[in-house]
């Protein structure tokens, strides 16, 4: 019998997974995709980049020329992920892409960056999600140990500073530190902010 009241007006036993989103996958492809993620992505021995990014795009994802991924990155859902030319991905990336993920030309992602474009309603009840895609846009870097929040933008050349947590999009040729991440100056001095 359970002695612990109840008093919140949470209901998570409401939740319903698929309102609202589309996995873009079937259940054979999504348990082929986990099982090659813990052979081939999340192991510490370092397979070949080209070989991980062919089975990147055997998934369906789309990727440029010299991608660099290091060991243990874990990518939920590679038929939702873009990535450009020349894209280098630190050991211990997260990328939980419910939604589209779009990485740009010679963008930088360090280690145990958390690229999250998972989130749920608080306001519901029931905690329905509430994603959204991520774009990074060309030449931009993700720090270490950065949170980058579902629906958010990095412009052109915008640095997020190491530890920062940003959850609303970056402007172009930017330096953004913190938590919340505060845009603190600008880039390249000579290129104007659009």
């Amino acid at each position: 019998m359970n002695t612990i009241s109840n008093n919140s007006r949470v209901r998570l036993a409401d939740f319903n997974g698929s309102r609202g989103y589309d996995r873009e996958a079937g259940r054979v492809k999504e348990l082929c995709w986990y099982l090659t993620k813990m052979c081939f992505f999340l192991t510490t021995f370092p397979f070949p980049y080209r070989f991980k990014a062919w089975l990147l795009r055997l998934y369906g994802a789309k990727t440029g020329k010299g991608l660099i991924i290091k060991p243990r990155v874990n990518i939920h859902m590679p038929w939702k992920l873009s990535i450009g030319d020349n894209v280098w991905i630190g050991e211990e990336v997260f990328i939980l892409n419910f939604e589209h993920c779009t990485i740009g030309n010679n963008v930088c992602i360090s280690q145990r960056a958390f690229l999250c474009g998972g989130n749920h309603d608080y306001r519901d009840p029931s905690m329905a999600y509430r994603n959204g895609p991520i774009t990074l846009e060309d030449g931009s870097w993700v720090g270490a140990g950065c949170f980058v929040g579902p629906g958010v933008e990095v412009g052109v050349d915008t640095v997020i500073s190491a530890g920062s947590v940003l959850t609303k999009s970056a402007a172009h040729n930017s330096i953004y530190r913190g938590n919340p991440a505060q845009r603190v100056g600008n880039r390249w001095k000579e290129a104007p902010l659009k």
